[in-house]
């Protein structure tokens, strides 16, 4: 019988399964600012059941926040919001413990930085770039990830910041690992043990498609000098040669019409991917230490165990896809494959425990579960290194002939990007916002447009053009924030920290960019 809490999050549990909820429900976050995006990322993270929350916040609930928050109510006014956002949040899952602070995130972040270690992830809602970049710094030291959320008007953008993040699971359409052109000695015995000539119509059409291809690649390879198929013509013969094999006598031959789809299979050459030797061969996998992170502890085993016992070849995944084959077939099939695939895996078990005692841990310090998901998507593994928030404000040029080439194109949504920075650069002389608190915004537009051209200038872009109409938005924007945009901007960017906790599937790298007035989004490399 299915349980409660099984039942209440299985839609989830099939997306990242029992590790990756179990990495969710173990997470700590800290939202900076209890903003209405802040609090509709928060939302989307404690209905799945994040493990804690804290808001940090040091402002006291105004009018404006009634309009936009879902999460304050009327008689919230006045009050600290931390305070009343947690309350309400706190509703939304029993099982989620919720925390506030009152106090001003630019001033915590200023006066105690060792406060941020505790976190799993911060969330930096609406603060200024300089306490922005001080967070970032904090953050990036310690490897802890840093999500920077903007929305301004019908704008936002958000923007993921850590040093460095692995996903084993990267969750592909399909694992295939078949080995056709090269099978190891259990499958390759399987296949010479099938005499198809005595097998009655119905036997013969439920010959497992990869058994059909691979009888054929030997046959090819007997009068081929031992080599695949590899010229359009001769891929074209060995596929009429699948065809010869085909009897009168079978009403369907389905079997055999997935051995012509998948055909390209047998002529593909078993090899590793060029990023996954890109990984394997990383200097992180060299000198492994007590603080090596386990990813490139079992990358180093795996890197090992091709060298030696792999013989070339990552560990077999052991995964079969579905096919048009009798049960008895399939079945001893698919254990044939998993059988060598656990066999792989348990060499690379006995590398990772060595190296874990050679580098002063336990030989348990990595669980068994967690080699299993590494050697089963070996071929799928990615690891991203983020650009530091650092070096996309200090390095000006870079980062202008990136923006520089997305402006080109006059309906780009990069130029978002840019005039909420120029707000930003606006508020660091004025200590306001452009259109915020005036009554005639019109004002702020020219000093506006000017911070616009000082921000292009910097990049190295000064002949790039910003439309004064969306000068004029983003001035009569007022730095306000709009529920609708908040709320879709929540649902982005808590679907990325999710990606991020579960280290599961690819987060964006790194900025996204959302355009409300054409209801579109642009992710960019900043």
């Amino acid at each position: 019988m299915i349980d409660r809490r099984t039942q209440k999050y299985d839609r989830q549990l099939r997306l990242w399964h029992a590790h990756g909820q179990s990495a969710l429900e173990n997470a700590n976050v800290c939202l900076l600012n209890g903003s209405a995006v802040g609090t509709e990322i928060l939302k989307n993270l404690i209905l799945p059941a994040i493990g804690s929350f804290t808001v940090v916040d040091g402002k006291a609930v105004e009018v404006a926040d009634l309009g936009n928050n879902f999460f304050l109510t009327q008689e919230c006014l006045g009050q600290s919001r931390a305070k009343c956002v947690t309350q309400l949040l706190n509703e939304l899952n029993e099982e989620v413990e919720g925390k506030f602070l009152e106090e001003d995130p630019t001033v915590l972040i200023e006066a105690n930085p060792s406060y941020f270690q505790q976190y799993s992830l911060i969330i930096a809602s609406q603060l200024p770039t300089s306490s922005l970049l001080r967070l970032a710094d904090i953050c990036w030291e310690t490897n802890i990830p840093l999500v920077i959320v903007r929305t301004y008007g019908l704008f936002g953008y958000a923007r993921i910041a850590v040093r460095e993040h692995h996903i084993v699971e990267t969750h592909p359409d399909q694992i295939v690992d078949l080995r056709l052109d090269c099978p190891f000695p259990v499958l390759r015995d399987m296949v010479q043990g099938y005499d198809i000539s005595q097998l009655d119509s119905m036997a013969y059409g439920h010959i497992p498609y990869i058994i059909l291809l691979l009888m054929c690649l030997e046959e090819w390879k007997s009068v081929h000098d031992g080599k695949l198929p590899l010229t359009s013509t001769e891929r074209s013969q060995f596929k009429d040669l699948i065809r010869s094999k085909q009897r009168e006598d079978v009403g369907e031959n389905q079997n055999f019409e997935e051995a012509l789809a998948a055909a390209y299979r047998a002529w593909t050459p078993t090899k590793i991917p060029s990023h996954i030797q890109d990984i394997l061969q990383d200097s992180a996998a060299d000198n492994i230490t007590e603080h090596t992170p386990t990813f490139w502890v079992i990358a180093r085993a795996v890197r090992d165990f091709v060298t030696n016992e792999g013989g070339g070849y990552l560990p077999l995944a052991g995964t079969v896809p579905d096919m048009h084959a009798d049960t008895e077939s399939y079945v001893k099939l698919q254990t044939i494959y998993r059988t060598k695939a656990r066999e792989d895996c348990a060499a690379v078990k006995e590398r990772v425990k060595s190296i874990l005692v050679s580098s002063g841990r336990s030989q348990d310090a990595v669980s068994e579960e967690e080699i299993e998901r590494f050697c089963k998507n070996a071929a799928y593994l990615k690891v991203i290194r983020y650009r530091s928030l650092k070096e996309e404000y200090e390095q000006c040029t870079l980062t202008g002939k990136k923006i520089g080439n997305w402006l080109s194109d006059p309906d780009d949504n990069i130029v978002f990007y840019v005039l909420v920075r120029a707000a930003d650069l606006f508020y660091e002389r004025m200590q306001r916002y452009p259109g915020a608190g005036i009554e005639n915004v019109d004002e702020d537009i020219s000093p506006m447009r000017q911070c616009v051209s000082e921000l292009l200038a910097q990049w190295d872009r000064p002949d790039a053009a910003v439309s004064d109409d969306l000068i004029l938005e983003i001035v009569r924007a007022g730095a306000s924030e709009l529920h609708t945009i908040a709320a879709l901007q929540g649902g982005i960017v808590s679907q990325e920290i999710i990606k991020l906790l579960t280290r599961q599937y690819v987060p964006l790298n790194n900025t996204v960019v959302f355009n409300g007035i054409k209801s579109g989004a642009s992710v960019y490399a900043l």
